[in-house]
């Protein structure tokens, strides 16, 4: 949902809770964002994809996070899955409409499952590139997560418990 909305009002237009987590939400993607293990990784994608690589970055780093769920959850990545769409769909009157009319399309296609395999980072990639004015083919890039794979994967285990204590921190604030 954060992705999807816009402006500065949150606490005027949805309930306390929902503000927060879209205000961590923002405050986990500007920390990702500028953060020098993560640059590490988009800088490998810079030259070919420019502007992308740190979208791009984002959707390798869900794969590792789906591929060794278990290494982080207790529940396995489908029980998670299963209970976030169920979730997402449950405060489906308050999703922006972008999110809403995205949904069916993210449990049809089990995205948070599917993320898991590199097949389904490259459909997700290719949607992406598919709804991108330039057509930047961003599926192309899974080849590059092939040849870099042990160290995006290294980059992401590094990268995750700082990011976890980064929420704690905020949460706890």
């Amino acid at each position: 949902m954060g992705d999807f909305v816009k402006g500065r009002n949150l606490y005027e237009r949805y309930e306390t809770d929902i503000a927060r987590g879209i205000e961590l939400h923002r405050a986990i993607d500007e920390y990702t964002d500028t953060h020098p293990i993560v640059l590490k990784s988009k800088t490998r994608l810079r030259a070919d994809y420019r502007h992308y690589a740190p979208v791009i970055v984002d959707v390798f780093y869900d794969h590792f996070l789906s591929r060794y769920w278990r290494a982080y959850h207790q529940d396995s990545i489908e029980v998670y899955a299963d209970f976030a769409y169920k979730t997402l769909e449950s405060f489906g009157a308050i999703l922006p409409d972008d999110a809403r009319n995205m949904l069916p399309y993210m449990i049809n296609g089990n995205w948070l499952v599917n993320y898991g395999q590199i097949e389904g980072i490259q459909q997700a990639l290719m949607g992406m590139s598919r709804r991108s004015r330039f057509n930047p083919k961003m599926d192309e890039s899974v080849a590059n997560l092939r040849v870099y794979y042990a160290e995006y994967k290294n980059e992401f285990e590094e990268f995750f418990p700082l990011l976890k204590n980064f929420c704690t921190a905020f949460i706890e604030a």
